[in-house]
């Protein structure tokens, strides 16, 4: 099927990129600005080591931004806040 979608127009994929985490109070945050339509989508991971395992906050916001970096300093920014606010309790 790989063929007949590269051939007609099917989805194309995008390119996996690797994102480094910020450390911020034992949390660690990951910029993932999504690009939707020329914009780009507030996004990204909250993670933190508690014990043997690692815990994963998915972080989607409905604002979009006109670039990348933007959109991910925003993220940064309102993680942060969140991490503040919330502590180990955004993953219960």
């Amino acid at each position: 099927m790989g063929l007949f979608s590269r051939l007609f127009g099917g989805a194309k994929e995008q390119p996996q990129t690797t994102v480094e985490p910020i450390e911020y109070k034992g949390f660690l945050i990951f910029q993932e600005a999504l690009s939707e339509g020329g914009q780009y989508r507030i996004a990204g991971r909250i993670t933190k080591q508690v014990g043997e395992e690692v815990k994963t906050h998915r972080f989607i916001r409905s604002d979009v931004l006109p670039s990348e970096s933007d959109a991910n300093e925003f993220m940064l920014k309102k993680a942060q806040m969140f991490i503040d606010q919330m502590g180990d309790n955004i993953f219960t």
